[in-house]
C-alpha cells in the first residue's frame, strides 16, 4: 500500500472524530494510556496552559532544553500546515511513518481496552499518540501544551516537574466559564500537589483563584511581577530579575514586546527545573531564546513588500498585533488580509485590526467554523472604507500582493487556520511571494 495513502487515511479518520473533549472527563485518555503502558510516566514533563503565549513559551523551553543536550519532545496545537507539527522531537516534526505507527498503536488500544461509552475525541487521540511517540523515542523531557482549559484537558494526565499558566482572558466560554475567575479555575486544574507553578496572570480574581488552588495543593507559587520580573532595554535586549538569578542583556528570537514577558516565564521555569531536575547553563538559555522560532506569530515572510503573518486568533492577540504594527510600521500603509472563526469576538477583533490599516481584504479559511467575508464586511466598514471580499485565501493573498506598493505592508491575521493556508501559499510561491 502507498505509504502516503496510509498516512492520509489516518489523518482523515482522526479529523472525523469529535473536536472537543473538555467536559468529557479524563477516563478515556487514562484507559488509552494504560493500554499503552503509560508512556507519559517515562519522561520528565513541563505542562503549559493559558490563553495566549502557550506555544511561544513551550517552544522556547523545548529549544533551551535541546541546547542543554537533552532529547526533547514538544506537543502543541493546532498545527498550521501538517498534523506532524503537533508532535516534535528536538524541534523537528516526527515523520509520516511515525505518525502512522503511533496512530495504529492508539487505534489498537482504543479497540481492545475499555474506553467508556464513547470513542476518543480528536484531541485525546493526538495526545495519546504524542505520549506514545515520546516514550518510544525515549525523550528526556517533554514540553506539553494544553489544548483548551486545563482541568479536564486530555493532557492533564501527566505528572509534571513544573506547571506554567501564561495568562487568563475570556475565551471558550461554552467550555470554560463566563468569568475570569471560572476560567482561572479551569486552567488552574493543571496545578499538581507539591509541583511548582509559574503564573503570568495579572487580574486580581485570576491570581486569587490560582493562588488558592496552589495553596490547597501545597504547590510552590511564583508569579510574574512578584517573585520574578523583566526590564526592557533600549537596544531591544532585556534583563531578568529572577527567583535567585539576575541575567542581563538577553534577547528573544520572537518578535513583539509581549514575547519578553513570555521569556520571563520561561526563565523562571528554567530556574525552577534547574534546581534539581535538569542542568541548564546560562549559555544554553541565551542560545535557546535567540534560536527559538515559532511560525505564524509576528512572522515576517517577505521584505518587499513587507508581509507579516500573525495568528491573532483572539482579542488580546489582535491588540498585541496592533500595538506592534503601530510601533514598528506607523509610516507605512498596511493592507489587512483577515479571516476569523465564528467562536471568536469577531466584531471587536476586526475593528481592532482595521484601526491601523488603510484597507482590508476579507477572506475565509477552509474550516467550517470560519465566518464568511459578508459577515465581517459591515463591521470593518465602521472603521475603514476600502474593503474587498475574496473568500479564497490564496486568491486574497495574491490580490493583496499584486495591489500593494512595494514600500507598503501586508498583514495576514485573525486565525491560525488562515495562517496555515497562507504558509502553504508562500511555500508554493516562495520564489516570488
Amino acid at each position: 500500500m502507498d505509504p502516503d495513502y496510509h498516512y492520509n487515511k489516518c489523518i482523515e479518520t482522526m479529523y472525523g472524530l469529535k473536536r472537543f473533549g473538555i467536559k468529557l472527563g479524563l477516563s478515556t485518555i487514562k484507559s488509552i494510556l494504560h493500554g499503552l503502558e503509560n508512556p507519559q510516566n517515562n519522561f520528565l514533563c513541563i505542562h503549559v496552559a493559558g490563553t495566549n503565549g502557550k506555544g511561544s513559551i513551550a517552544s522556547s523551553l523545548a529549544t533551551i532544553l535541546k541546547e542543554s543536550n537533552y532529547r526533547v519532545g514538544l506537543y502543541t496545537s493546532p498545527h498550521l500546515v501538517h498534523f506532524n507539527e503537533r508532535i516534535q522531537i528536538n524541534n523537528k516534526p516526527v515523520s509520516d511513518k511515525n505518525i502512522v505507527e503511533a496512530y495504529e498503536a492508539v487505534k489498537n488500544v482504543s479497540t481492545n481496552v475499555f474506553t467508556g461509552k464513547r470513542e476518543p475525541t480528536f484531541f485525546e487521540y493526538s495526545t495519546a499518540m504524542a505520549f506514545y511517540e515520546f516514550g518510544r523515542q525515549k525523550v528526556d523531557w517533554a514540553v506539553i501544551e494544553t489544548g483548551m482549559g486545563g482541568r479536564l484537558d486530555a493532557t492533564n494526565i501527566i505528572k509534571p516537574a513544573l506547571s506554567i499558566i501564561s495568562n487568563i482572558s475570556l475565551e471558550h466560554r461554552t467550555y470554560l466559564g463566563n468569568t475570569i475567575k471560572e476560567i482561572a479555575g479551569e486552567k488552574g486544574g493543571i496545578i499538581k500537589n507539591n509541583v511548582p507553578v509559574v503564573i503570568g496572570a495579572r487580574q486580581k480574581s485570576a491570581i486569587s483563584t490560582l493562588k488558592d488552588i496552589a495553596q490547597q495543593k501545597s504547590a510552590p507559587f511564583f508569579r510574574f511581577g512578584d517573585e520574578f520580573k523583566v526590564r526592557r532595554n533600549k537596544n531591544k535586549s532585556f534583563n531578568y530579575f529572577g527567583i535567585k538569578n539576575v541575567w542581563r542583556n538577553l534577547r528573544t528570537g520572537l518578535q513583539g514586546s509581549h514575547q519578553v514577558d513570555n521569556a520571563g516565564l520561561v526563565l523562571a521555569a528554567c530556574e525552577l527545573i534547574d534546581k534539581n531536575k535538569a542542568e541548564i547553563s546560562f549559555r544554553s538559555i541565551q542560545k535557546g531564546l535567540e534560536k527559538n522560532y515559532w511560525p505564524g506569530r509576528l512572522d515576517i515572510v517577505s521584505e518587499n513588500p513587507l508581509i507579516i503573518l500573525d495568528g491573532a486568533h483572539n482579542l488580546i492577540a489582535t491588540r498585541r498585533l496592533v500595538k506592534y504594527l503601530s510601533k514598528n510600521f506607523s509610516k507605512r500603509n498596511i493592507t489587512l488580509v483577515a479571516g476569523i472563526l465564528d467562536d471568536k469576538p469577531y466584531s471587536s477583533m476586526i475593528k481592532t485590526l482595521c484601526s491601523v490599516c488603510n484597507r482590508a481584504i476579507l477572506t475565509q479559511p477552509k474550516i467550517n467554523r470560519a465566518l464568511p467575508p459578508e459577515k465581517l464586511y459591515p463591521v470593518a466598514q465602521e472603521v475603514i472604507s476600502d474593503i474587498t471580499n475574496i473568500p479564497d485565501v490564496s486568491q486574497a493573498i495574491k490580490h493583496a500582493i499584486e495591489t500593494t506598493p512595494k514600500n507598503d505592508a501586508i498583514c495576514i491575521a485573525g486565525s491560525l487556520y488562515l495562517i496555515g493556508e497562507a504558509i502553504e501559499y508562500f511555500n508554493l510561491n516562495c520564489a516570488n511571494p
